[in-house]
């Protein structure tokens, strides 16, 4: 059985263009697969969440305090610690979970493609 390429998989996941009669076809296999079903319901998961997220979803920044202590570890030498760096504006930190999520996306495709070369090696 052929199963959908994970990059394909990853387009079907993102909609970001309209469907296609490939599209159309793996969608039809993709009803028929447990695997390719399943790894296109994670991928979908995927970009929802990072789609979804809010400004509350991103980890706060450690106070001051923190970043002084590191500093001062990093460089014994040195008396006046430097600044902590300056906090990301909402937009690029929507940039970032949104790059995030991708980077997850493409390593899920990443590992679908060598753990669908392993099984083609072993078969």
């Amino acid at each position: 059985m052929v199963h959908v390429e994970p990059a394909h998989l990853v387009e079907l996941a993102l909609r970001n263009t309209p469907p296609t009669d490939d599209d159309a076809e793996a969608l039809r296999h993709v009803e028929r697969c447990d695997r390719c079903r399943d790894e296109l319901r994670m991928m979908t998961r995927v970009v929802t969440a990072a789609r979804g997220a809010e400004l509350v979803d991103l980890p706060a920044a450690p106070p001051e305090r923190v970043w002084q202590r590191i500093t001062q570890g990093l460089s014994r030498e040195s008396a006046s610690p430097r600044p902590p760096p300056s906090p990301l504006g909402r937009s690029a930190k929507r940039k970032l979970l949104v790059a995030l999520a991708l980077a997850v996306v493409a390593g899920a495709v990443v590992a679908g493609g060598i753990a669908r070369h392993m099984l083609k090696r072993n078969v």
